[in-house]
């Protein structure tokens, strides 16, 4: 009789996880499972015409890493913040807080949730008056094995110590002749209807560092260089993270992603379905509350289709995912502006 128990027990836990797992990642199933849970977000198509060889590579950031000194922020404890703040709004002469890139088929997260930072803070201790697209071609291709592997995955603090000690070049998105290094790797279709080719896994290699600024750009490659006086970890407090982002500008984070995150279409996003992907670096821009839920507002580099508009809300406070354990900032050198 107890045999016949515990076999049966062993057929129903196994029932249980197979069921847990039989849900395709990328299909309707998944979007309704989601929904129907009726959580603090709502799920949707974002990668109808993709491969999930090619989404896996979007996940291209290394979990748990060697971590630059933490720098406390010494008023954090004192400073009166806001219930919602959003970068976008605080500093509306800076259009690179606006802006979502794509780093097309290459697990180049770690590098563009850096440049972009970056880019947003130089403008926002230049006053205003700097406004330069740091180029996630030149940290991705140039800074060889202390970030990690390239298109195959990196440490978002060896991007910002990167940056510090070498410095790098301008450069836009794909096919914008912006800056000296504009991102060679071209965006692709999540979609099954669109003007970009289909999202493969089999394509997205490393560029080559070549340093040397596209045809055509007025200014040499070791001229165009923007540097930063110090790149450091944020300790993984909520208050501090929120006064780093006040004081200073928009962070760079990074958390595990699982499978329902590649449907978030609104609301605040928390881990409800699916397997784990990876780890994934975004770029961090304000907080907020929705329906008594706190967030972190987020920028993702999947295009503008992906989620709300290239941008997401994810719980916070909870450290939910590890997002509040992986946040790397730094200061510009103000002086070249």
């Amino acid at each position: 009789m107890w045999r016949f128990l515990a076999t049966l027990c062993c057929l129903v836990v196994l029932t249980s996880a197979k069921s847990r797992l039989s849900i395709p990642p990328l299909s309707d199933e998944m979007v309704n499972h989601i929904n129907k849970l009726n959580t603090t977000w709502q799920a949707g198509h974002n990668f109808l015409n993709a491969d999930m060889s090619y989404v896996k590579k979007l996940c291209g950031t290394f979990m748990g890493g060697a971590k630059l000194l933490p720098q406390r922020m010494i008023l954090a404890d004192n400073m009166k913040l806001p219930e919602n703040f959003d970068a976008r709004e605080q500093w509306p002469n800076c259009p690179t807080i606006k802006e979502i890139r794509d780093q097309g088929s290459c697990g180049s997260c770690w590098a563009f949730g850096a440049v972009e930072a970056i880019s947003d803070r130089i403008c926002v201790h230049s006053n205003g008056n700097a406004n330069v697209e740091v180029s996630a071609e030149d940290l991705l291709s140039c800074c060889g094995s202390e970030c990690g592997d390239g298109c195959n995955g990196g440490f978002p603090a060896g991007a910002w110590n990167f940056w510090t000690k070498k410095g790098l070049v301008s450069g836009g998105l794909y096919d914008s002749h912006v800056g000296c290094r504009p991102y060679s790797i071209p965006p692709c279709e999540h979609h099954v209807n669109g003007s970009r080719p289909a999202c493969t896994g089999e394509e997205g290699d490393t560029p080559t560092c070549r340093k040397k600024c596209e045809e055509g750009y007025s200014t040499q490659y070791k001229d165009d260089k923007n540097y930063g006086s110090t790149s450091y970890s944020v300790p993984s407090s909520e208050q501090e993270i929120m006064a780093e982002i006040y004081k200073n500008g928009p962070v760079e984070g990074a958390f595990s992603v699982y499978e329902d995150f590649l449907h978030y279409k609104s609301g605040v996003y928390q881990h409800v379905a699916g397997e784990m992907l990876g780890g994934h670096a975004i770029r961090i821009l304000g907080w907020g509350v929705e329906n008594g839920i706190r967030y972190w507002l987020a920028a993702n580099s999947w295009n503008i289709d992906w989620g709300d508009n290239g941008f997401f809300k994810f719980l916070r406070g909870k450290n939910h995912c590890g997002i509040e354990s992986e946040i790397i900032a730094g200061i510009p050198r103000t002086d070249q502006y």
